[in-house]
């Protein structure tokens, strides 16, 4: 369940929003100021926050980050509020929602900033003999490792595992290991005391005290720098964190789940990450096929991505053709469901007539189907010496296009490409970092909102 945090009032266009969000299956908190609104994700923490434009949003944005809270924050306001709303998207806030609100517009964003909640998609054996497993051990306590390429839905199993535990009512809290810096990383697990360090102007709590009485998912854990993992495993063992800052520890009650697309013992043998805290986390593990594993879940899961697409789009629901059934059939998924999802939520913004024909299904950067046809056109034949194209250019710039080419391939999806390339997701999410300082264009990441809802 999303944790949404309400800034401003709930008896306006906001809270029509806010109805909307808990329709949509959200868990509201709300506050009337800036200040209350920093106090509550210093203790309880959110997921997202829905401000209205008319509070001090850029000072609440320089404080999160002085804070190294990172939690998004959408702006919300009608067009008179341009001017207070450009300076929120300047200090920070992730996106705007024109006010009055729209249920499908809203839908995207919680789709696009939080995991979509709901249960895995299983029709293969295969698949339906992983959820058997799951739906076995999640009333148990035990940790569980949840293993499987970049993109095969790790977390969306994790939460069918916490949906179904005996901590169903507690929270759900879900960090990513590879998406912050180093620095960041332990002040967001553990918490940290007011004075702690530069800018820690307030206590605030970690990760592992918000998943209290819940369940707790460490995504991406072999990302986890060797000397963090350590803290880590003390935590999980005596059941307490030890705040940055901190003179005492913290008693906490959370199950741990842990997931990674790394072979951990591969990484163990390679002193990157810890034996102790491997088996820790390793009382059970699930593995999730890749998509091309089980091809019994592919149309079930396009039919399910296209029918959500239109919904919120405002578009009819319509039928795969049977020529997109057998494009989809035929191709091998190398970026798994999310490469799936990304490729039917493109085919129902482009298919026009009352079904999703082969020439709306766009799969990577290969052409598409041609409309008459059927057939994918031939392409062109490569260079003769494509080394010799090198030639002469800087080598910042060769890695530059190499990078971004992959990125572009991968869909967007930062871990795959940077498995790809051979670097680490850090090493890669740095790069990106310097190309947009420089103004190159960067491909989006799954679930981030088109450049359409974006203010200029």
């Amino acid at each position: 369940m999303t944790r949404l945090l309400i800034l401003g009032s709930l008896g306006g266009e906001l809270g029509h929003a806010a109805r909307i969000a808990a329709a949509r299956g959200a868990q509201l908190t709300q506050v009337e100021g800036v200040t209350a609104a920093l106090e509550r994700l210093r203790g309880a923490g959110a997921d997202l926050i829905l401000a209205d434009a008319a509070h001090d949003l850029p000072w609440l944005l320089e404080r999160l980050a002085e804070e190294r809270i990172a939690t998004p924050l959408i702006a919300c306001g009608r067009n008179a509020d341009a001017d207070s709303v450009l300076r929120a998207i300047r200090a920070g806030a992730r996106e705007f929602l024109p006010l009055p609100p729209e249920a499908e517009l809203i839908a995207a964003m919680l789709q696009a900033v939080t995991a979509e909640h709901e249960a895995p998609i299983g029709r293969d054996a295969v698949m339906q003999a992983l959820l058997a497993r799951a739906g076995q051990l999640a009333r148990a306590e035990a940790s569980v490792l949840i293993t499987g390429e970049s993109g095969t839905g790790k977390e969306v199993l994790a939460r069918h595992i916490h949906a179904a535990s005996r901590r169903a009512r507690g929270p759900f809290v879900a960090l990513n290991c590879a998406a912050l810096p180093e620095a960041l990383l332990e002040s967001e697990l553990f918490g940290h005391e007011r004075g702690a360090f530069s800018g820690a102007v307030a206590a605030r709590k970690g990760k592992f005290e918000q998943a209290d009485r819940g369940t707790l998912l460490l995504d991406e854990i072999g990302e986890m720098d060797v000397r963090l993992q350590s803290k880590l495993l003390r935590a999980i063992q005596e059941r307490e964190v030890d705040k940055l800052g901190g003179t005492q520890p913290v008693k906490v009650d959370v199950r741990i789940l842990a997931a990674t697309n790394r072979d951990l013992e591969a990484e163990v043998r390679a002193g990157r990450f810890r034996e102790d805290l491997y088996f820790r986390l390793n009382v059970v593990q699930l593995r999730i096929p890749p998509l091309r594993e089980r091809a019994g879940d592919i149309l079930p899961l396009a039919e399910h991505f296209a029918a959500r697409y239109a919904a919120a789009n405002g578009l009819p629901a319509r039928p795969l053709s049977p020529a997109a059934t057998a494009r989809l059939m035929a191709h091998p998924w190398p970026g798994n469901v999310r490469e799936l999802e990304n490729a039917l939520h493109r085919a129902v913004l482009l298919a026009s007539g009352r079904e999703i024909g082969a020439e709306a299904i766009e799969l990577g950067h290969a052409p598409p189907a041609s409309v008459t046809t059927g057939v994918a056109p031939v392409a062109a034949p490569p260079p003769a010496d494509p080394i010799a194209a090198l030639v002469g250019r800087r080598m910042e710039e060769v890695e530059r296009e190499l990078i971004l080419e992959t990125l572009g391939r991968c869909l967007g999806n930062r871990t795959r490409a940077a498995e790809i390339l051979g670097i680490s997701i850090r090493t890669l999410r740095n790069k990106l970092a310097e190309y947009r300082g420089q103004g190159v264009a960067v491909p989006l990441a799954p679930g981030q909102l088109p450049e359409s809802w974006r203010v200029a």
